[in-house]
């Protein structure tokens, strides 16, 4: 499923009265959310973007992979021109010492075929979590946002995400009887929608 149905969507808003009626409210407004279609087919290359965009802006993030796009023009494939020798004009595209080695981490794991996306959609998220995370520079946080939106997994809550997880709490802080963890659990086997939503009322939403 890449959408709630208006069904679903009316579902999120019933749970959602159960601990914050401004949650409800908000559900409401914004009406059923899902996941965009993926810029690209190319699993190294969403993953670079990934990386490229941790604990930046969307703003920030769409900027500096432009310019890393610019820099890699020449090369068949953005990743591919995640080489040692570029690692000068990779930093020059605004990217951190660690960003620059996980993209060419990237890189070199593609080429051993540990970044097969057929072999990786197999897996249930926490065994894919598992493996992503085996890759240098690859966190939790960065395995979510693969298994969301580029696998469009429909249970992943990326408590990771400080965006996700402050404006859950701003919902569910002031309820007796749940907890940011509790509260998430009754939106289970649908909570990656409950993320989106997240995003969107914070304003501050991953590049997919």
């Amino acid at each position: 499923m890449r959408q709630l149905t208006v069904e679903r969507h009316r579902e999120f808003i019933a749970i959602a009265h159960q601990f914050s009626r401004p949650l409800a409210e908000a559900m409401t407004t914004l009406g059923p959310l899902g996941y965009q279609r993926r810029k690209t087919r190319d699993l190294g290359v969403h993953l670079a973007r990934i990386v490229v965009g941790q604990q930046l802006s969307t703003l920030a993030a769409r900027s500096i992979w432009t310019r890393v796009e610019a820099a890699a023009a020449h090369a068949p494939r953005v990743l591919e021109f995640c080489v040692e020798r570029s690692a000068i004009q990779l930093r020059e595209c605004g990217l951190s010492n660690n960003k620059v080695k996980a993209l060419i981490a990237l890189r070199r794991a593609e080429r051993d075929g540990r970044l097969d996306a057929r072999q990786l959609e197999r897996l249930d998220p926490a065994a894919r979590s598992e493996a992503l995370t085996a890759l240098w520079g690859i966190g939790p946080w960065t395995a979510d946002m693969v298994s969301m939106f580029y696998f469009h997994e429909t249970d992943i809550w990326p408590l990771g995400d400080l965006a996700v997880r402050k404006t859950f709490e701003g919902f569910v802080r002031d309820h007796a009887h749940h907890t940011v963890t509790s509260a998430a659990e009754l939106f289970a086997p649908h909570r990656s929608f409950l993320a989106l939503y997240m995003w969107k009322i914070a304003n501050n939403g991953p590049t997919e």
